[in-house]
């Protein structure tokens, strides 16, 4: 990475400036996080035009244009207002396409389905062969401004071009086409049709009489039924003031006066990689839509489940008392959350020297609470699965998961055979949300005392505790580079290697190579003296820690977990720190179909979905058996006193082929009141 050490840094650890210190984990994270920092600076500066009506402003084209034709100074201005107004068109209906299919511009399209769904609902009709042109075997994810380029370049057709296709088949101009010859036509040229697909085309009664299909009116219904999915999405995006009022990924709100064009929006998390080997469970769609109110429903399944208060929690899990002979093993973890709602989370292995009875506990960690401030952390709910690990990592076993709860609690008693297993951990997402708050200011970070020289404040050192009490992950008092690498890699992406650990250990508080909480202490004030009391990157830790610029932690979790072993000395390792993987989706839905409820769907008898309770939490999975994706419309709101991980009472999931996925995690809103789930599954035509 390079870079020195800043002016600060240097006279810290008394180095000339003839002398070159080699590059701290501190500096070598500063740099890559001055990068973003750049990037918003420089976005901000464009005045928050948009890249695309800049594009188009700025064209050699309009520019010779402009320069030809002689007009007045008031046509010029008028031109460039429809220009603007016709560019705003055209990302608000980018927008209502967008949501119709997916629960926020900030959700990126994962799949070729969603990609095929999202252009439809566009006015597109995308060939597979469009489709492999945007999605290749590279690609993992589209966000929503590749969706805006791609309907850029792929123009909706129009009436006209339709009747020329058609009529180089009716060379005769009778504005009919035999079906024999459709057939023959769509099922052995170009992208090829099966005969059931072209058959759906023929029977339709609106453009085809007697063996033939009027193409005229087929294109009259093609271009209607088209403007309708616009139509309906726009209207949906009007009608549903929840939507209207989001940002939209890059997307600037509309006014009432007018269309905003849409503006710049960069993420305040720094991108980080993931483990891509793990790919998401076949059928996995974390992206909700409102389903269209041009579809209806012909099959459903109707589950309502009645709650009581908190008071009746479940309390069989044993308590630590019990187990004080007992083995221990401990490591602490946190869950984070991105700006697009997904959930990063430490990942475990679990190591058994022999069989023995174990206790798994997993909760909220209890960090010091700074009086005044909100600890909604504590609220968040946890969850633990245990999997055993194979030759191949590919096909994990599910041995349990942490149903048993003893308040904010949750825990799993069983036997366990040596060896190694895997501890994933879980939240629903549904208490660990985004959160919009009023701002109050932004909390001050540094000073300068009376001598001139850069401090931390009190309430920014508090943070920094808790901070280090959350990343000393076995709980020691000290910081291992190890550890210290698990929030590297969540601030900056990046790792520190041996020398820069050394160099650390030369110039700040450690003992036994790992770094003490003044040693965490200065590195922060040395980053800061290192940009002379400009706060712009300590923001961006704090912020990819969850804190919000009031210094309260509200987009993360810290959690705690437990091991007791009755019979060897069980051990435990942060292995990873990524988003949920394929494993812990199938171990989800593998845990619901084993202990859930089981209702198949009336009227078509492959789509069944499991309801599972365990404390405070109801899953539902929904398995579809067929040879087909479906589509299934997702309705909660009869329910009450309910809180959905997808984050609307009514949306739509598509579900591949031969395939499960979770359809929704519900927790109750208060938990001090009785709550009813009452939810409504129905297929979609």
């Amino acid at each position: 990475m390079g870079g020195g050490w800043g002016p600060g840094a240097r006279q810290a650890c008394g180095t000339g400036s003839d002398r070159r210190a080699p590059p701290s984990p501190r500096s070598v994270r500063c740099n890559g996080k001055r990068g973003l920092k750049e990037q918003r600076e420089v976005r901000g500066g464009e005045g928050w035009l948009a890249p695309a009506a800049k594009r188009m402003a700025s064209s050699p084209e309009n520019n010779t244009s402009l320069s030809v034709q002689k007009v007045t100074r008031s046509e010029s201005s008028q031109a460039k207002k429809s220009q603007h107004t016709e560019e705003a068109i055209f990302y608000m209906n980018c927008r209502a396409a967008y949501l119709t299919v997916l629960k926020s511009s900030l959700e990126n399209i994962k799949s070729k389905e969603q990609l095929s769904l999202v252009l439809q609902q566009a006015g597109r009709n995308p060939s597979q062969k469009t489709v492999n042109k945007y999605w290749t075997s590279q690609t993992i994810a589209l966000n929503f401004d590749d969706f805006c380029n791609i309907l850029k370049k792929e123009k909706p057709a129009t009436r006209t071009e339709l009747l020329e296709a058609f009529g180089k088949i009716d060379t005769d101009n009778t504005g009919y086409i035999l079906h024999d010859e459709l057939y023959k036509i769509l099922t052995t040229r170009g992208e090829k049709m099966t005969r059931d697909e072209v058959s759906a085309i023929t029977k339709q009664v609106d453009f085809n009489c007697s063996g033939k299909l009027d193409y005229n009116k087929f294109c009259d219904l093609y271009m209607t039924t088209s403007e309708q999915c616009c139509k309906t999405a726009r209207e949906k995006l009007e009608v549903n003031s929840r939507l209207r009022q989001q940002q939209f990924g890059s997307q600037a709100e509309t006014s009432s006066e007018g269309i905003t064009l849409p503006v710049s929006k960069p993420s305040l998390r720094i991108s980080r990689k993931t483990d891509h080997k793990l790919a998401p469970i076949k059928g996995d769609s974390r992206t909700p839509s409102k389903p269209s109110s041009a579809q209806s429903c012909k099959a459903s399944i109707s589950t309502t489940i009645s709650m009581g208060a908190s008071s009746n929690r479940n309390t069989k899990l044993i308590e630590p008392d019990t187990v004080k002979d007992w083995q221990c093993a401990q490591s602490k973890g946190c869950f984070y959350l991105e700006d697009d709602g997904e959930i990063i989370s430490h990942k475990y292995k679990l190591y058994l020297p022999e069989r023995s009875t174990v206790c798994i506990t997993i909760k909220p960690l209890n960090v010091r609470q700074v009086e005044g401030k909100p600890c909604n952390w504590l609220s968040v709910d946890t969850a633990l699965y245990i999997l055993k690990e194979s030759e191949t990592q590919e096909n994990l076993h599910l041995m349990g998961f942490t149903e048993q709860q003893n308040k904010e609690m949750f825990g799993w008693r069983g036997e366990l055979g040596s060896g190694v297993y895997w501890l994933l951990p879980f939240t629903t997402g549904c208490r660990l949300k985004n959160v919009k708050t009023q701002s109050t200011g932004e909390a001050k970070l540094v000073y300068r005392g009376e001598d001139g020289d850069l401090a931390l404040t009190k309430e920014f050192r508090a943070a920094l505790l808790d901070i280090f009490e959350t990343i000393d992950l076995d709980g020691n008092g000290l910081l291992s580079l190890e550890e210290y690498n698990f929030f590297e890699l969540r601030t900056s992406g990046e790792k520190c290697d041996e020398e820069a650990w050394a160099v650390c250990k030369d110039n700040f508080d450690m003992k036994k190579n790992e770094l003490t909480r003044q040693g965490f202490m200065d590195l922060n004030l040395m980053e800061a003296n290192d940009r002379e009391g400009d706060p712009s990157d300590l923001w961006v830790t704090l912020l990819s820690l969850g804190y919000n610029k009031a210094l309260e932690m509200t987009e993360a979790c810290p959690f705690v977990i437990d091991i007791y072993a009755e019979k060897c000395k069980p051990k435990i390792k942060a292995i990873y720190l990524e988003a949920g993987s394929s494993q812990l989706n199938r171990a989800i839905c593998k845990s619901v179909v084993n202990k859930g409820e089981a209702k198949v769907m009336d009227g078509c008898e492959n789509i069944i979905v499991y309801t599972y309770k365990a404390g405070r939490r109801i899953t539902s999975v929904i398995e579809n058996k067929s040879e087909n994706k479906v589509i299934i419309h997702v309705n909660n709101e009869q329910s009450k006193n309910c809180l959905s991980s997808r984050g609307l009472p009514v949306f739509a999931v598509e579900v591949a082929p031969k395939s499960m996925m979770v359809s929704q995690h519900v927790m109750p809103l208060n938990e001090q009141e009785e709550w009813l789930y009452n939810c409504v599954h129905s297929l979609l035509h």
